[in-house]
């Protein structure tokens, strides 16, 4: 975990460890609260797509929402560390530290940093649906391969939305999951059997203090 500090780590420690081949799963959000979601979604990812590890990749703050209420990022990659609890999963807070706000910038960087690792980044179906609002989303999807969980009841409206159409000749069977990480983007795969509901926005009081899973 990435503490706060007077001197910035560079992006070389901001870095989770890796080597390379690693198939690594990329979760990236606010976190605010990190919440078991984070790692259920993690941990199915792990199993479904057979990855090594996954980075949880806290955001200074996600350009397409409100930051009122926004913890400290300090405050949440510590939140974040607790709630992971798996060796498996890494915090980082490397967009703070390379100056990213955008998933697409940050994919850029990653690549270039760390060409030897095998990439997936995943994400809900609550994010498949407005992905067509993302920066250069287009990018996004030629960059790295995509794991998409499904978030009942955001299925019908996640794969009917203007990403989701204009990729479909992308996806991936989802009994062919676990080839996901060493396809070339765009590649994708849309994942069921995730059940839970939690989300940030459920767990936040209305002053922005945090409500116990």
């Amino acid at each position: 975990m990435q503490q706060a500090s007077t001197a910035q780590p560079s992006a070389a420690r901001a870095l989770p460890f890796y080597t390379n081949g690693m198939r690594v799963g990329l979760l990236g959000g606010s976190f605010n609260p990190p919440h078991a979601a984070h790692r259920a979604i993690s941990q199915f990812a792990l199993k479904r797509l057979q990855l090594d590890r996954v980075w949880w990749l806290l955001t200074p703050g996600n350009p397409l929402k409100n930051h009122d209420g926004l913890r400290a990022l300090a405050e949440r990659a510590e939140a974040a560390q607790r709630v992971a609890d798996d060796p498996r999963i890494d915090i980082s807070c490397l967009e703070a530290v390379i100056g990213t706000r955008y998933t697409v910038d940050t994919i850029i960087q990653l690549r270039r940093r760390v060409a030897g690792v095998h990439f997936v980044w995943i994400m809900g179906a609550d994010n498949l649906a407005q992905f067509h609002r993302w920066k250069d989303w287009r990018r996004i999807a030629s960059d790295v391969p995509i794991a998409v969980i499904d978030r009942p009841p955001q299925s019908f409206r996640a794969l009917a939305a203007p990403a989701a159409l204009a990729l479909a000749r992308y996806r991936l069977p989802e009994n062919q999951a676990t080839r996901l990480a060493d396809q070339q983007a765009p590649a994708w795969v849309f994942l069921t059997g995730m059940k839970s509901k939690l989300s940030s926005t459920g767990l936040r009081n209305p002053d922005g203090s945090w409500r116990t899973a």
